[in-house]
C-alpha cells in the first residue's frame, strides 16, 4: 500500500483543483445554474449570495472518485453513487424551486435503501467496553434512520460561512487517516477525494463567503458522512462510535437542538436560528471567530478519534466521557453568553 501512496494522492490533488476551479466559475454572476440565497429567518448572512457551490464538490467527487474506483474497486460504491444522484437531483430542484418536504424525505428514504442494499448496514453497536449485537432488521432500521438524519442535520448545520465545508475537510480527512492506519486503500482514497473537493470549495466559502454550497452540497455531504461511517464500521476500519466522535460537532449540536425544539413543542420543520453555532454568532462572535472556534473543536475531535481508535477500553471511555462533558459545558457557556447579551440589549 505504501508504494501506491502517490497514486492514491493524485486523484485528491485533481479533486481540490477541479472543485476550486468550478467553484470560482459558479461565483460569477453569469454562471449557469446560479441561484441567489436571499436572507430569511434562518439566515445569518445579510445580503443575497450565490449558492450551488455544492455542485462543484459533487462533480469533483464523482469524477475523481471514479478514478479511484478504477484503481481500488470497493464493494458497494455503485449503490453509494446511485444514492448520491438521487439526493443531488432532489436537492438541486429544492435549491431552485423549493421541493415539498414529503418528496425530499422520499428521496432520502430511497437513498438510504440503496445504501443498505449495497451492504452498509450496522449489525452491532460498539462503545468502549460494550457491544450490542442486533438482528438484521434492527440494524437496517438503525442504519436507515442514521442515514436520513445525517442528510438532514448536515443541511441544518450549513448556516454559517465556512462551517459545513470545514466539517467536511476535517471529518473526511480524519476518515482518510483512519483508513491509512487500517491499511484500507479504497476507504482512504475515497475520503481523501471528498476532503479535497470540500477544501477547493472552502477557498471561496471561508468568511466572508463569496458562495454557499446550498442543499445540493450539504445533503450530499451528509449522505457521504453517513455512508462512509457505516462503511468504516462494516470493514473494521473503526468502531461506529469513532465515526460519531469525528462528526460530533455537527451531530451533537443538531440533535440537541432538535430535542430542545421538540420539548418546546415548536414546529421542527420550520427554519430557525437556534443552533448553538448560530447563537454564538448572534451573541457577537461573528462568522470568522465562531467558525475558527468550531474548527478547533473539529480538529480536537479528529485527533482524539485517531488517538482513541487503538487505545485501551478505559482510555476510550475517558475520551467519550470527556467529550460529553465538553459539549455540556460548551452549550451551557453559549447559552449564558446569549442570555447576557439579550439582557444587555434590553437595558
Amino acid at each position: 500500500m505504501r508504494n501506491d501512496l502517490l497514486i492514491i494522492i493524485l486523484p485528491s490533488l485533481a479533486s481540490v483543483i477541479l472543485s476550486a476551479w468550478l467553484t470560482r466559475l459558479l461565483c460569477h454572476p453569469a454562471a449557469p445554474f446560479q441561484i441567489l440565497d436571499h436572507p430569511n429567518e434562518r439566515s445569518l448572512h445579510e445580503r443575497p449570495t450565490p449558492r450551488g457551490g455544492g455542485l462543484a464538490i459533487l462533480i469533483a467527487f464523482l469524477v475523481c472518485g471514479a478514478a479511484v474506483s478504477l484503481l481500488y474497486p470497493p464493494r458497494g460504491l455503485a449503490e453509494i453513487t446511485l444514492s448520491i444522484l438521487v439526493v443531488s437531483i432532489v436537492s438541486f430542484l429544492d435549491d431552485r424551486y423549493s421541493v415539498p418536504p414529503i418528496y425530499r424525505f422520499l428521496a432520502h428514504g430511497i437513498a438510504a435503501a440503496l445504501i443498505l442494499y449495497g451492504g452498509f448496514s450496522l449489525q452491532k453497536l460498539e462503545i468502549p467496553g460494550v457491544t450490542w449485537h442486533w438482528s438484521y432488521v434492527a440494524g437496517s432500521l438503525f442504519s436507515a434512520v442514521f442515514i436520513v438524519w445525517m442528510i438532514n442535520l448536515y443541511n441544518f448545520m450549513d448556516g454559517m460561512d465556512g462551517f459545513a465545508g470545514g466539517m467536511a475537510v476535517s471529518g473526511f480527512g480524519a476518515f482518510a487517516i483512519l483508513g491509512w492506519m487500517a491499511g484500507h486503500d479504497a476507504f482512504m482514497a475515497i475520503n481523501l477525494v471528498i476532503s479535497a473537493a470540500a477544501a477547493g470549495f472552502l477557498i471561496f466559502n471561508f468568511p466572508p463567503a463569496r458562495i454557499f454550497m446550498g442543499d445540493i452540497g450539504s445533503s450530499v455531504l451528509g449522505l457521504l458522512a453517513a455512508s462512509l461511517s457505516l462503511w468504516g464500521a462494516r470493514d473494521g476500519v473503526f468502531p461506529f462510535w469513532i465515526a460519531v466522535l469525528v462528526f460530533s460537532p455537527f451531530i451533537v449540536d443538531a440533535t440537541v437542538t432538535l430535542i430542545r425544539r421538540l420539548l418546546r413543542r415548536e414546529k421542527i420543520w420550520q427554519a430557525h436560528k437556534t443552533h448553538y453555532y448560530q447563537t454564538l454568532v448572534q451573541a457577537g462572535w461573528g462568522h470568522r471567530k465562531t467558525v475558527l472556534l468550531e474548527y478547533a473543536i473539529m480538529l480536537g475531535c479528529g485527533v482524539t478519534a485517531l488517538w482513541g481508535v487503538r487505545a485501551p477500553e478505559k482510555l476510550q471511555a475517558a475520551i467519550l466521557a470527556g467529550w460529553t462533558l465538553f459539549y455540556f459545558l460548551f452549550f451551557f457557556w453559549v447559552s449564558r453568553l446569549a442570555s447576557r447579551r439579550n439582557k444587555a440589549g434590553t437595558l
